[in-house]
């Protein structure tokens, strides 16, 4: 099999970074995801260490991560190049493990509480208390569906399918721009 070179989803030949006003939007290209669902009668794992989150919550421990997707089903984050979901199921006996790496668009914003809290006025439509430092949600922004996971005041990660990876960035970077 030919040796395949992972490319970043914007399809530049590295991540893109922009600066804004206060605001940085960066692409992720460091991030492995995968699934993690229960099958009937398993048990809830905690995969390196992680108590999984309940609905609406995320939590990171070290380099990994989860956030809640559904009932008895989780997204687990590292910073693993390669097959993340071997990793994964390795952690996770007896539950159903798949790779979603490749499907995903991981994009970070940073800024100022109080500039990231009105750029997310603008792109979506939630109540702040749904996107508090540690929350995580699925929601829509400019009618794409994405993952929001509010890292702290000041750091918020958007996550997107990968086929839609430019226009996100550009409702990001757009938005970012009209408040600069």
């Amino acid at each position: 099999m030919t040796d395949l070179i992972p490319e970043p989803a914007l399809g530049a030949d590295a991540p893109m970074r922009r600066e804004i006003g206060a605001v940085t939007l960066t692409e992720r290209t460091d991030v492995g995801l995968a699934s993690l669902a229960l099958r009937a009668a398993a048990s809830e794992p905690a995969p390196f260490g992680l108590i999984l989150p309940g609905p609406g919550d995320s939590v990171v421990l070290q380099d990994k991560g989860a956030f809640w997707t559904g009932p008895g089903q989780w997204m687990i984050e590292g910073s693993e190049n390669g097959d993340f979901a071997a990793t994964v199921a390795a952690e996770a006996p007896g539950c159903s493990v798949t790779e979603q790496t490749d499907g995903w668009v991981v994009l970070d914003l940073v800024a100022p509480a109080e500039a990231l809290g009105t750029l997310l006025e603008r792109l979506v439509n939630l109540p702040p208390e749904a996107l508090t430092p540690g929350k995580a949600t699925r929601t829509l922004m400019h009618h794409m569906s994405v993952v929001l996971i509010r890292r702290s005041d000041s750091r918020l990660t958007v996550m997107g399918m990968r086929s839609l990876a430019g226009s996100l960035w550009h409702a990001l970077e757009d938005t970012a721009a009209r408040l600069a």
